[in-house]
This record gives structure tokens, sequence and C-alpha cells, in this order.
């Protein structure tokens, strides 16, 4: 299966997703300003990898540090890294984790805090990929055996430290012996789902259709999609999804022709703190991923543009939220603030 992030003695070495499906090749991120460009460029991408990548940009970030004012520095740090991508929770989660420990050990020798937050951000990997492990065990019954899946963008091992979420349950359901396929949205505009779940999901021998995103209503109701598993950004504590724009659209039509719609995420994709989806913060990316395509310049000069990376699934269109702990079903403020431990 793909490395997506490693740490090694270079530096923060992550796969180029940009690159991807046609080229694989790596980045080697040498500080934490690195790193920082690296979530902001979508080098690397995806909820749960951009929590393991802000955990070693701030372990790399006092690799190097010789000395000075240790919270001003801190504070630099983890600042530079939130200010990457707003929507997805668990980036400033993996900071605030690595934050904590860091005050915490202020004043120790600075070598023994910098062997400590290595091997935090280790941790934050390695737990990551067991998460992901845990939800297909959960997902992995869900799905219908001898039925096509259909997911949108790419939740896998490349948007985790490994396996995935949403792709860990088709993985799952595969690996229990059910005979599914499945239909991958292309994923306008920066079609992840054409370059990155069709290719992972082709290097695992698991048979796949890319559609457009536009035919999802088609194959829906056509009755050929058993479910829907999409993974998350960031989830409200009633149960609203933020994830890849597109995702509401898929959920409207998976209700309206009666397919289940499930999300993958860890727990520390919630956001317990929003009582509802309309309070997550949207990220509006650049026009010309909208205006070209791999550089070729497809719609008229001084078009006006909008490009807002993500958007809100309303939870009343989720079936169930998938997660380490189990899976939530409504009333979500119940359901999740118990697997939540509150």
């Amino acid at each position: 299966m793909v490395e997506t992030i490693q740490w090694t003695n270079e530096g923060v070495v992550m796969i180029d997703q940009t690159k991807l499906p046609h080229v694989v090749t790596y980045v080697t991120c040498r500080d934490y300003k690195e790193v920082a460009e690296a979530i902001r460029s979508m080098v690397i991408r995806g909820a749960p990898a951009i929590g393991v990548a802000a955990s070693m940009g701030v372990a790399i970030g006092f690799a190097h540090f010789d000395g000075g004012d240790f919270r001003a520095h801190l504070d630099t740090v983890c600042e530079t890294l939130a200010r990457t991508r707003p929507t997805a929770v668990n980036l400033f989660w993996a900071i605030d984790r690595m934050k904590k420990l860091a005050i915490g050990m202020e004043g120790r020798p600075l070598a023994e805090v910098q062997a400590a937050l290595v091997a935090e951000a280790q941790r934050v990997y390695e737990e990551d990929i067991a998460i992901n492990r845990q939800i297909g065990a959960h997902g992995g019954p869900l799905v219908p055996d001898g039925k096509h899946v259909l997911t949108h963008c790419n939740a896998g091992a490349l948007a985790t430290a490994g396996y995935g979420t949403a792709l860990g349950v088709i993985r799952a359901a595969v690996e229990a012996g059910k005979k599914i396929a499945v239909f991958a949205d292309e994923t306008r505009p920066f079609l992840q789902g054409a370059r990155l779940t069709a290719w992972e999901l082709q290097q695992d021998g698991i048979e796949t259709t890319l559609i457009t995103d536009n035919m999802a209503g088609h194959f829906l109701k056509a009755g050929k999609i058993g479910c829907v598993v999409v993974g998350a950004d960031r989830i409200a504590r009633n149960g609203d999804v933020a994830n890849k724009i597109g995702t509401y659209s898929v959920a409207v039509l998976a209700k309206e022709n009666g397919v289940p719609f499930y999300v993958a995420a860890p727990i520390s994709t919630l956001d317990l703190t929003l009582a509802s989806g309309d309070l997550i913060p949207i990220e509006e990316r650049a026009g010309a991923e909208v205006t070209h395509l791999f550089g070729v310049h497809v719609a008229p000069e001084g078009i006006g543009v909008a490009n807002p990376a993500f958007d809100v699934t309303p939870n009343r269109y989720v079936t169930g939220i998938i997660t380490e702990k189990g899976v939530a079903r409504a009333p979500y403020e119940v359901s999740l603030a118990g697997l939540a431990g509150e």
C-alpha cells in the first residue's frame, strides 16, 4: 500500500499528490515552513493526513531550534501551520496536541523536548493507521455484498497515514470476502477521484469505474449502487458534515433514491464545539483550479470564478457516521457525544 507520509532523518517525506497518477515522486520537507507549504498546495491532502503532517511539522519546527524564546517560537510554528487549510479540523487537533506537549515540557533540556515531539508525531502517525483499520472493521459490514459502492473525492491511504477512512471501509469489505466494485466520482475541480482514488483502488486490484460528478444521479437511480461512503474534513455536533465540494449533491441524490449514505471519519474529525455545519469555515481556493485543466486555460478570459473547496451535508441526509469507536446514527447530538466520551 502507498506510503503517504513518513518521518526520516532527512525530514518529513511525503508523496507528491499533485503529480499522481502519472508520476510517483516524493517531496522532502526539511523545516516547518516547507511542511506548511506542502499542506497549503495540496502536495499532501485529506483531513487525517493533514493532521499527521501538522504534527510532524511541529516536531521538525523544533528539530533545528537552537534556543531563544521557546514560547514565541512555538507560537510561530503552530500559527504558520494553522493558516494553511481552514476547514480540516484534524489540522488544529494535531497542532493543539503537539502544542500542549511542548508547553508541558517548557524549561526541560531542549534535546529532551525535541525527542518527545518526534515521538509524539510518530504516535499520531501510528494511531491514525490503527484508527483507520478500526473504522474499516465497523464499516465493512455495512457495505452490501454484490453491489457497487459510490465514493466522492479521495479518503484512502493517500488521505491518511495509511489504509484510509472511506476506502478503508471498502478495503475491509473486500478483505471480508464481499464481491463489490466501486464507482469513483472524478471530483472536480482538483480531480482527486480521477487521479487518486482510481489509482489507489487500481493498485489494490479492486474493480473500479471512474465517472464524472454529474453521472452519480444516473447510477443511483439505476439501482446499481448499494451504498455511498465518503470521508469528512469536519463534523459538527449535530452531525452536519463538511467534505469535498459535491458531497452534498451526492447525499441528496442518495436520499432521493433510497441509498444509504455513510461518512467514515476518525473521532478527531468531530468538532463538538460547533452546534451545526453552518458554523464550519469553508476554504475558498484559487480560481485557476476551475479555469485551467492541467495548465490549459479552458474558460473564457476574465470570467468570474467561485471555488469553494468544501460543502456541508445536513445531517438528515447522513445514514450513519462510521468512527473507530463505532457507528453514530441520529440523533447525532447524542450518539456523537457518546462516541467522543462526553
